[in-house]
């Protein structure tokens, strides 16, 4: 299955030449100036978003400047590390592929996980297939985000079952391993290298907390945090990111069946949801975002709340560690000298 993102919104689309030079400057001067490391650590995925931020890097530093790494597990799709190699390939950049399905495994990441199911779904075996879904109808009617469990055995077919609160926290937490691995061992090289690590969300992930803390949350510097993803694509474009990458449905990756992001975490294809998050940022009406849409002004009016929600639940993941008491660096800085 291929992924239209040649379709954008008028009020999303930018001129990304102008986008993209802001960015290399940023990427330039945080490097030297801030950070005073040598290049950039990127951990790469396959997916638009990583793609793009290394193709950015690439233009901001060079090639030589830029380390890509893969971190496959046994649930990826091996279609990822194929399309990530071939990426790398093309921007003529050094990488490394880490193979992080051991380590889960030490911290019994798929057992802690597999626990929890078969506390719901007593008969689950490891061989078979797992992922959470939302409701498919979560903006014909205000109702709770109710998270359910499908499950599938070897050549059989979905079972769904919803998920009472404590098997689904511990699935997420055990699931959070990936990403916390992935982030250790972007930072491994990075501390090699002596580079910084770029961090790859968009701003539908960024705004609407979808990311792990002290996983996919945690990087030096965030280069495509503050564009929607529809203008991520356009990005794409302009640098020529492949369209093995950007034909591909956005995906979490995380679990071993395949699902969408829409299908975990937003209530709406990604693009159209760009144009509500878009539309509530700027001040527009629900109607006015409707007619872009193509939804009703009662379904934009849901999307409205469930934002807000997001962003009100999510608070906590963009917080940094809380001081009792502000410490100047100033001074600690003067007296490490």
């Amino acid at each position: 299955m291929t992924y239209n993102h040649t379709s954008t919104a008028p009020s999303l689309v930018i001129d990304p030449a102008t986008a993209v030079d802001r960015i290399i400057e940023s990427l330039r001067s945080n490097l030297l100036n801030e950070f005073r490391r040598k290049g950039y650590v990127v951990g790469m995925s396959s997916g638009v978003d990583s793609s793009v931020t290394a193709a950015l890097a690439v233009r901001a530093v060079g090639p030589s400047h830029v380390f890509g790494v893969f971190m496959p597990e046994r649930e990826s799709d091996p279609d990822s590390l194929r399309i990530a190699r071939e990426l790398a390939a093309q921007l003529g950049i050094e990488s490394t592929t880490e193979d992080i399905a051991d380590t889960l495994e030490g911290a019994g990441c798929y057992q802690r996980r597999n626990d929890a199911i078969r506390r719901v779904v007593p008969e689950f075996r490891d061989d078979w297939g797992c992922k959470l879904v939302l409701p498919s109808d979560r903006l014909s009617a205000d109702r709770l985000n109710v998270t359910y469990l499908v499950v599938r055995e070897p050549g059989g077919e979905d079972r769904r079952v919803r998920l009472p609160a404590a098997e689904y926290r511990q699935i997420v937490a055990a699931s959070n391993f990936k990403q916390r691995v992935r982030k250790m061992m972007e930072y491994y090289h990075a501390d090699r290298l002596h580079f910084a690590v770029l961090g790859t969300p968009n701003r539908l992930e960024y705004d609407q907390g979808f990311f792990v803390k002290g996983g996919d949350g945690l990087a030096d510097i965030k280069p495509i945090a503050h564009l929607y993803k529809s203008q991520v694509y356009q990005i794409a474009d302009y640098l020529g990111v492949p369209s093995s990458v950007t034909s591909r449905p956005p995906t979490t990756d995380t679990f071993s069946l395949p699902q969408s992001q829409e299908e975990f975490y937003y209530n709406l294809p990604t693009r159209i949801l760009d144009v509500v998050l878009h539309g509530l940022n700027t001040g527009r009406s629900a109607a006015d975002v409707a007619l872009e849409a193509g939804l009703t002004p009662e379904q934009v009016e849901r999307s409205f709340r469930d934002i807000e929600q997001k962003r009100m639940t999510t608070r906590y993941l963009h917080l940094g560690p809380r001081l009792v008491e502000p410490v100047d660096l100033c001074t600690m800085i003067q007296v490490d000298l």
